[in-house]
């Protein structure tokens, strides 16, 4: 038997409630059952869709950087409010609370890994 690793940069990982985990075509939205877990290479907003707003209503995001560097903004929950972000770097991670609207803006070409529910995941343009 041979056994073939999976390239993270072009295939997504599932995890089902029931402990099947297996690698499929990526998706990133649309009626996706269990966990995603996506891995990538940025090099600008447009590789990040830094033009819009995201925000995954099923679950909270751990968002992960393995290089490079990056900054991820929550939009403000009331216009009065700033955005707040924080610059995530190699070997750290942030979990972005479940439903908050979010973006990324790269600092420096990064990969990353993001670990979340995608069901009804959203994207709003950016005002």
């Amino acid at each position: 038997m041979q056994i073939t690793p999976i390239d993270l940069f072009a295939r997504g990982v599932r995890m089902l409630a029931d402990g099947h985990v297996f690698d499929e075509e990526r998706r990133m939205t649309g009626d996706i059952e269990g966990w995603t877990v996506a891995t990538f290479h940025v090099e600008s907003e447009a590789d990040v869709h830094g033009d819009h707003w995201e925000r995954h209503p099923a679950s909270s995001e751990l968002v992960t950087v393995l290089t490079g560097s990056i900054r991820l903004y929550l939009r403000p929950e009331t216009p009065q409010q700033d955005e707040d972000w924080v610059c995530v770097q190699p070997g750290t991670a942030y979990v972005v609370p479940r439903g908050r609207w979010h973006r990324i803006e790269v600092a420096e070409p990064a990969d990353l890994v993001t670990i979340s529910l995608r069901r009804d995941s959203e994207l709003t343009p950016r005002r």
